[in-house]
Formats: C-alpha cells, structure tokens, sequence
C-alpha cells in the first residue's frame, strides 16, 4: 500500500533531481575541466536556459559565452550590477536571483566555491520582463574579480520562482563571508526547486 506521505516523498524527490543535476554538476561536477580561451566546452554551454538576459553597458548575455579580452576590465572595475531581464518572467509571482562564482579561487581548486556576488529576493515579475530588479538585495553585487593567474571562472546568474509567503534570507553563519555558501542548502531550505532560467559567462583577469 502506498501513502501519501510516500507520494510526496517520491514527487519531491523527482522534483528535486534536475536542480541537483544543475546545481552539482555545472558548479562542482566539473571543476578540473578548463574552459578554452575562445570557445565554450560543451557542458559550459549547456548551463543557460530559459531566456535569462543579463545586460552591461556593451555586453547583452542572453547565452553562455566567453567575455571578449578587450572588456574584461571594465566588467570588473568599471561596471556596476547589470540589468536582468526575463521576458517570459509571470506578473503574479515573484523571484529571486542568485549570482555565485563556483570556481574561487580557480576552476582547478574552488576551495571557496560557491562565493556569492549577488543575492535579491522579492523580485517583482512585472519589473522582471522589462529588465528592473525591483526587489530586497540580500547580498550586494560584487563584480566579478577574478584573481590574476587562476584561470577562467564562470558567473553564474540563476533566477528561482519564490514560494508565497516565505520570507527569503541568509542566516546568521552565511552572513559573515560570501565565499564557501552552500547554495543547494540555501534553496533546499526555502524549497526554491530548480532555477526557471539561468546564464552564465566567463571571464578572467584582464592582465592574464
């Protein structure tokens, strides 16, 4: 006989796959793999979905891709945070964005994975689909900076639907530094289930 406390486990339990397919093997899966210099390996290019825009003053990220070498320092020490934009985004929910950085300090040793740049919940999805965040920033944006001679790291910008009524936060223990953030612990806890979009680019030290 079958429960419905066994359904549930059994529904939740296939809900829950796809974000670990996502969450463990994008970010950690695969960090002794070194992306090229001018393509995209094809697991990199597989981690966006969902029609994610991700807008810099020249730089429309609407795909997976590599940062062109010529603008690599002004997204580090001149831009600030982007405007994020979901087209498809549903005017009657709201959302949060997770920006993390899972290969600190390098792809081949992310001993400081997953170091959180950004972090915004209570997203409205009106302001969503016209490329506004308007919503309650947890966690500033931080550009992205990676260390000289580590290689490329990726960026990865994942939006997640917010559950009603559930109020979205880091605890106390997360709050006190942005590298080593347990990401799949943080949307386990607030049953944020898998991403609904996401994009992701890379980039490295502008004098490497």
């Amino acid at each position: 006989m079958v429960t419905s406390g066994t359904r549930r486990s059994s529904c939740n339990a296939m809900v829950m796959l796809p974000l670990m397919l996502v969450i463990c093997g994008y970010m950690w899966g695969s960090h002794q793999v070194e992306a090229p210099a001018d393509t995209l390996g094809s697991e990199d290019s597989s981690f966006c979905f969902g029609g994610l825009e991700v807008i810099y003053p020249k730089l429309d990220i609407d795909r997976c891709l590599i940062v062109p070498k010529d603008i690599r320092k002004k997204i580090s020490t001149v831009w600030g945070a982007p405007l994020v934009k979901l087209a498809s985004a549903d005017k009657r929910k709201m959302y949060v964005l997770v920006m993390v950085d899972p290969d600190a300090p390098s792809r081949s040793k992310p001993t400081s994975a997953n170091w959180r740049h950004w972090l915004v919940t209570n997203i409205q999805g009106g302001a969503l689909k016209t490329g506004q965040l308007q919503g309650t920033t947890v966690t500033d944006y931080h550009p992205p900076t990676p260390p000289q001679a580590s290689g490329f790291h990726r960026y990865q910008f994942m939006l997640f639907e917010k559950p009603p009524n559930t109020l979205v936060s880091l605890a106390q223990r997360e709050t006190l530094a942005r590298g080593k953030w347990d990401l799949l612990d943080f949307i386990q806890r607030f049953d944020l289930g898998a991403p609904v979009a996401a994009v992701q680019f890379l980039t490295q030290n502008s004098k490497d």
